[in-house]
């Protein structure tokens, strides 16, 4: 991290940071976190839940916590799921708003010892835990941060509604920084606040989870600001669809869109876009293969382990990411579209549906603003599918929604495919990682 932080000296008067629409230069970011250094009394190495919102003061401490070697596990504040992921981590210290609470957890998993040995610092990302409990996944922080040193000087400002305790907001964090660029973090993550700071500041790179973006173009927030700043929208994290994209061109024509991949065990992974939905994984530091139909990857970042589970994703070195694939030739290259999740296909009496396939065909009907497409229990064919909509209540009466449905995909789609129940909600469930 030494090596990382040196490199933004160059930097020195550019703007690093805007948080809470307060400036601050890499001058000033760089004594902060070299005074923080000092002021953190805790031992070089220590296991760190560091408990906060992604505002100046979190990234600080953030970066004095790496220069001390610690193992870091970035948590949201007001999280009901803090003390048993401290629990998981077997941390040593807690801090809050600079509060610093000593741990009595005992135990340390063998591969933080591995990293405390070889005086390295760490980072700790848990998945959702939608489905569970959540996945504690140590990183190399280090050997992450190193990727971005030496990179080419670009005063961007990019803004970021990822948070830090996902790998995407990391990334995004380290990326700006490493080019003397801005970052901007918004008040909330709520689309009139970002759509707000994209006017006031003139940010011209927005990162966004497609579900975001969806949410602005519904809300009509880019109607109320000046977007003109933007000069491209990068969307991941979540697959996309094509009647989103048809909009983002429409509403953001002088923006170019580019899509972006990255797993929390891989980390970031460089890709060149294809087309709007095609991509080719063209990072240095990866090897992929397609097996059945699924992703397979291989990354010099990627997770050092799981601290509370198997490693059963991993074959040979490989993460089974869980995504499902096609390919396309393109000038001779391969490239890849992700076409939806393997754990959420929905088996309607030994056929297979995809959720998002579904998703596409009734997003292109007038009137309905969103949707999610998930399976149901059923005693005659094992699975049927669902789907929860959102409508505009002006164009779909809420009594005529499934009959307007089932009419429209007669022909594009076959019969199994077809929802058997609609529910229409007046939201969608959406985790604080903006995905449905």
């Amino acid at each position: 991290m030494q090596g990382f932080l040196k490199n933004l000296k160059r930097f020195n008067t550019n703007i690093a940071i805007i948080d809470k629409n307060q400036s601050f230069s890499y001058k000033m970011l760089l004594a902060d976190i070299y005074q923080k250094t000092k002021e953190l009394h805790i031992p070089d190495g220590s296991v760190v839940s560091l408990i906060g919102n992604f505002d100046y003061q979190t990234i600080v401490t953030f970066f004095a916590l790496a220069l001390k070697h610690c193992i870091i596990a970035p948590l949201l504040e007001n999280s009901p799921k803090n003390p048993k992921k401290e629990e998981i981590i077997a941390c040593d210290f807690s801090i809050f708003h600079s509060n610093i609470t000593k741990q009595n957890h005992t135990n340390k998993h063998h591969l933080i010892e591995t990293l405390q040995n070889i005086h390295q610092s760490g980072l700790i990302i848990f998945s959702s835990g939608s489905t569970g409990e959540p996945k504690a996944m140590l990183h190399n922080l280090d050997k992450i941060a190193q990727t971005h040193i030496a990179r080419h000087e670009n005063k961007i400002n990019t803004i970021s509604i990822f948070l830090f305790d996902h790998i995407a907001g990391i990334d995004v964090l380290l990326r700006q920084l490493s080019i003397g660029g801005t970052l901007t973090l918004p008040p909330e993550r709520t689309p009139d606040s970002v759509c707000e700071q994209i006017q006031k500041h003139n940010v011209q790179i927005f990162p966004a989870p497609p579900t975001f973006l969806n949410l602005i173009i519904f809300d009509k927030s880019y109607e109320k600001y000046d977007l003109k700043s933007l000069k491209m929208i990068s969307y991941g994290s979540e697959t996309i669809n094509p009647i989103l994209i048809e909009h983002l061109k429409r509403i953001f024509p002088n923006a170019s869109l580019k899509q972006t991949f990255g797993t929390s065990e891989t980390n970031a992974i460089k890709v060149k876009t294809g087309d709007d939905v095609f991509m080719k994984l063209s990072d240095p530091n990866i090897q992929y293969k397609i097996v059945n139909n699924e992703l397979w990857i291989k990354s010099k970042t990627q997770v050092l382990g799981y601290l509370n589970a198997s490693m059963d994703n991993f074959v040979d070195g490989y993460f089974k990411t869980g995504d499902l694939v096609e390919t396309k030739q393109i000038n001779g290259e391969e490239y890849i579209r992700i076409i939806g999740r393997a754990k959420e296909l929905i088996n309607v009496g030994g056929e297979k549906v995809l959720p998002q396939e579904v998703e596409g065909i009734l997003l292109q009907i007038d009137g309905i603003k969103d949707c999610v497409v998930y399976a149901e229990a059923n005693a005659i064919t094992g699975q049927s599918v669902v789907c929860d909509i959102t409508i505009d209540e002006e164009k779909i009466q809420r009594a005529e929604a499934k009959k307007i449905i089932r009419s429209f995909c007669k022909g594009k789609i076959e019969n199994y495919k077809i929802p058997s129940k609609v529910v229409v909600v007046e939201s969608l469930e959406i985790s604080e990682r903006f995905k449905k």
